[in-house]
C-alpha cells in the first residue's frame, strides 16, 4: 500500500513542478531556468520543515517526502541527506557527497547527451 501512496504523491508533485515551471516562465521569461531554481529551493525548504514535523509520524513520510517532494524535486532529498551528514559530524563526507553528486550528475547528463546525439 505504501508504494501506491508514494506513486500518488509523485503524481501530485510532478504536476506541481510543471505548474510552477509554467508560472515562472510566464512571470520571468525563458532566459534562465527560474522554474527549476524555484522548485529546488522551495522543495528543500519544505523538506526541512517536514523532516522536523514528521519525525514522529513516519507513516506520512513516504507520501509527503518521497512522493510529493520527490515528484516536485529530488534536490530536496539531496539537500536533506547532505545536512544530515553535517549534523552527524560527517562534514568531510558531506562535502564529498555534495561535490560528487553535482559533478557526477552533470558529467552523466553530458555523457547521456553525447551518446544520444551520436546515436541519432
Amino acid at each position: 500500500m505504501t508504494i501506491l501512496w508514494v506513486a500518488l504523491g509523485g503524481a501530485i508533485g510532478s504536476a506541481l513542478r510543471y505548474l510552477t515551471s509554467l508560472a515562472a516562465l510566464r512571470l520571468l521569461g525563458p532566459g534562465f531556468p527560474w522554474g527549476t531554481a524555484a522548485v529546488n529551493v522551495a522543495g528543500s525548504f519544505v523538506m526541512g520543515v517536514l523532516a522536523v514535523i514528521l519525525a514522529d509520524k513516519a507513516r506520512l513520510s513516504p507520501f509527503l517526502m518521497t512522493g510529493i517532494l520527490g515528484g516536485f524535486t529530488t534536490f530536496s532529498a539531496f539537500s536533506l541527506d547532505a545536512v544530515r551528514l553535517v549534523e552527524n559530524g560527517q562534514t568531510t563526507s558531506a562535502a564529498y557527497y555534495v561535490f560528487a553528486s553535482v559533478a557526477l550528475s552533470i558529467a552523466a547528463l553530458m555523457t547521456g547527451l553525447g551518446l544520444a546525439r551520436w546515436l541519432a
